[in-house]
């Protein structure tokens, strides 16, 4: 809008000025003031709305040149000044890109054949016109014609190639501020992602370390309360595991916290945070021996060659078995359990299997068998669980290693 109403200010000025100095174009005085004035507001007014409508500006802005030409108006710079702005902004703002290369194209070539009739005509004139003053080498017709084609081909490879070049560098700027905002978008889903993996890793680690010592707790109370009368150093044996096994899930209890506390550092690609003091499969035997005072018959084998597994590994190995124990502990109604490990030739297995009711414990359906399967999934191993064909119930996990 405000552009339209420079040019149109100018087509003003600039007419008032040309009259006024009787700088008429061929001599000729052409059209009155008013009709000048009106030709000056043709050219311009379109120009408010360039940007919605560029094609049509383009169009009127062109029939307006060329006929305020055929009626030799006086001024030429102001509606040059629109002409140049109506092709830029078809190269600038139109969205078919086909189209507006056509359309600049043929307003150009029909310029440009209005321009070579005018020559035509001045050099075919039967008086050609004096040229004072001319001391150059070339003949001043000849010069004539080749300053106004060099100038008008100037001119409109200018409106031409810079509209071309704003359509680009906005497309640019465009395409990084989409891409900015999906890389924003994307990183805001990656903190959502780590910040919930992070609440479900310290959700499982909490569960395995408190569920298996409490269970296991529970039950040598319930054992020392009913020998207590009967049997006054079974009882103190009982509590005393009670008291060691506190001590344990404390113990647990503290290395997860300062884990939590710690800087993180930089794990390796798909592997938990695990630290030095974390267990691994040289304390499997201890949870062996821990639900064997609770009662429960446990063998236990390593079969393979052992070697050196990642911790990472090892520690959900750990934790696999010590929450298959404890839901045997809890749930089962087992008399015995038999727990492998065993190294095979490309993989870790570990392996729980119980005499018990074979049905799903009362794990399966809260968080120990889910935290068993995103330990598992998080090595790309397989778990397997479910009755026994021959009764009880089987827990097998499968590692990478």
């Amino acid at each position: 809008m405000w552009l339209a109403v420079a040019v149109l200010v100018g087509a003003g000025a600039v007419t008032l000025l040309v009259r006024s100095m009787g700088a008429y174009a061929q001599n000729v005085t052409g059209p009155s003031l008013v009709e000048h004035l009106l030709w000056g507001a043709a050219v311009s007014l379109p120009l408010a709305v360039r940007r919605r409508f560029p094609m049509t500006v383009l169009l009127a802005v062109s029939v307006a040149f060329l006929a305020g030409q055929s009626r030799q108006v006086a001024d030429n710079l102001v509606p040059s000044i629109a002409l140049f702005t109506a092709i830029y902004t078809v190269g600038a703002w139109s969205q078919d890109r086909g189209r507006a290369r056509v359309a600049r194209v043929g307003v150009i070539v029909v310029m440009f054949g209005w321009l070579g009739f005018n020559l035509a005509r001045f050099m075919l004139r039967p008086e050609p016109p004096p040229f004072e003053g001319a001391v150059g080498p070339l003949d001043p017709v000849l010069a004539s014609v080749l300053y106004g084609v060099a100038f008008n081909v100037l001119f409109f490879l200018s409106a031409y190639y810079f509209g071309g070049t704003a359509w680009l560098s906005a497309r640019r700027k465009e395409e990084l501020e989409h891409r900015a905002e999906e890389l924003r978008r994307s990183q805001e889903q990656n903190m959502r992602g780590a910040v919930v993996a992070e609440r479900v890793r310290i959700a499982r680690d909490l569960h395995d370390v408190v569920a298996h010592h409490v269970s296991v707790m529970g039950v040598q109370a319930g054992a020392a309360r009913r020998v207590l009368d009967r049997d006054v150093e079974l009882a103190r044996s009982t509590l005393r595991t009670v008291e060691d096994t506190a001590r344990t899930a404390i113990g647990e209890l503290r290395g997860l916290l300062g884990v939590l506390r710690a800087e993180p550092a930089e794990p390796a690609l798909g592997e938990p945070v695990a630290q030095t003091s974390s267990p691994g499969l040289d304390q499997v035997p201890e949870l062996v021996e821990l639900a064997r005072s609770a009662g429960l018959t446990v063998a236990h084998g390593t079969y393979g060659d052992p070697r050196p597994v990642p911790e990472g590994v090892a520690l959900s190995a750990y934790r696999i078995v010590q929450e298959a124990l404890t839901n045997v502990v809890k749930h089962a109604g087992a008399g015995a359990a038999d727990v492998r490990v065993r190294f095979l030739e490309k993989e870790l297995e570990v392996e729980v299997t119980d005499d018990g009711r074979g049905a799903p414990t009362a794990g399966g359906g809260g968080f120990g068998l889910v935290g068993m399967r995103e330990r598992v999934a998080v090595h790309g191993g397989t778990l397997e669980v479910g009755p026994r064909r021959d009764g009880g119930y089987l827990v097998r996990a499968r590692f990478p290693a």
